[in-house]
């Protein structure tokens, strides 16, 4: 029985660890729509708005293109931050922007994890 218990574990384990990466990747298409909530503030443009454009964000430091475009400041703590905008990072970023770098002038963030993953595949592709 035990033999048999340790054969159904491993094969699930298998199964989910096959399945898990496609599922990780988002939707660009979805994320496109749900950026919409984003783009009162960031561009993935040069446009000039309140945040930071965002094209190209993926496998940036976080803080370092103040300048760019004019008018668009980071705070002292996101330029101190050390953060490179990842996966990871921006997941968790966009979940709880203030929990991550907490004088950020970042207020608004994503609660739904699905939402997140989605803006976060719809970045990626702008910054292939």
């Amino acid at each position: 029985m035990t033999k048999i218990l340790a054969s159904v574990v491993t094969s699930t384990l298998i199964l989910v660890s096959a399945t898990a990466p496609a599922a990780a990747e988002g939707d660009v298409a979805l994320g496109q729509k749900a950026f919409q909530r984003c783009s009162a503030c960031h561009s993935t443009t040069d446009q000039k708005k309140a945040g930071p454009g965002l094209g190209g964000v993926v496998g940036r430091a976080a803080g370092s293109i103040e300048g760019v475009i004019e008018g668009v400041r980071y705070s002292a703590a996101m330029k101190a931050s050390g953060l490179v905008w990842d996966e990871a990072t921006l997941d968790r970023f966009l979940a709880a922007p203030r929990e991550v770098v907490p004088t950020t002038t970042m207020t608004a963030g994503v609660p739904n994890p699905e939402d997140r993953l989605n803006i976060i595949a719809y970045l990626k592709s702008l910054s292939e």
